[in-house]
């Protein structure tokens, strides 16, 4: 009976053994199922997918930054196209204006010089009207009123830039003297005029009427 007891009391033992070691691995499965050991496969499958999503994204993002980057350079372009068209017409334009005011300056000119050549005559004839009046005549009230008109145009003709050239005791210059005839002279060298026939005038630096003038020989 003892020899019988042990065999029953071993085959449980094995039996236990057994059973501890079957549910030992099953614990082991599970714990493996719990960490994910067995799925490692498809994480790889999802990282891939995502790596490769994140790549489209990628790739998406650098090609709209791309067309941008294209617009700002068109956009770039097109202002330096048109500020250098503006720049353009406004050279033009100032350019314009300097001629127009070139043009305008040098109608005026010849206008002006055109009304001082017809109001010259009327200044010789003043002149000579002064130098007829006798010394009887002198400071009455008509050579004084002839006096005060011919200072008075003499001066708004000097207010509008016309001045007389010089001629008398001065070298004979032929941009501003006209010879008519040569003298002798005792109180002047060759060249020098000697005598004034008729006065010339200027308008500003240009020469409106030159200087009869006699010259010495």
């Amino acid at each position: 009976m003892a020899e019988q007891e042990k065999e029953i009391i071993s085959e449980e033992l094995e039996e236990d053994t057994a059973g501890t070691a079957e549910n030992t691995q099953e614990k082991t499965d599970e714990k493996r199922e719990a960490s994910g050991e067995e799925k490692e496969p498809e994480e790889e499958i999802e990282e891939s997918s995502r790596e490769k999503e994140q790549q489209k994204t990628e790739k998406k993002i650098f090609k709209k930054k791309e067309k941008e980057e294209k617009k700002k350079d068109k956009a770039k372009e097109k202002i330096e196209e048109l500020e250098d068209r503006v720049k353009r017409q406004m050279a033009e334009f100032d350019n314009f204006r300097k001629r127009s005011e070139k043009e305008k300056s040098a109608m005026f000119e010849t206008g002006a010089k055109s009304v001082i050549e017809k109001i010259l005559p009327v200044v010789d004839n003043f002149e000579r009207g002064l130098q007829s009046v006798g010394e009887e005549e002198k400071g009455s009230a008509f050579a004084d009123g002839m006096q005060m008109i011919y200072k008075q145009l003499m001066t708004e003709l000097e207010n509008l830039g016309v001045t007389p050239i010089e001629a008398v005791g001065t070298e004979f210059n032929p941009d501003l003297h006209n010879a008519v005839m040569q003298v002798a002279s005792e109180e002047y060298e060759s060249g020098i005029v000697a005598q004034e026939l008729q006065k010339g005038y200027k308008y500003r630096d240009a020469v409106v009427r030159h200087s009869m003038v006699a010259v010495v020989e």
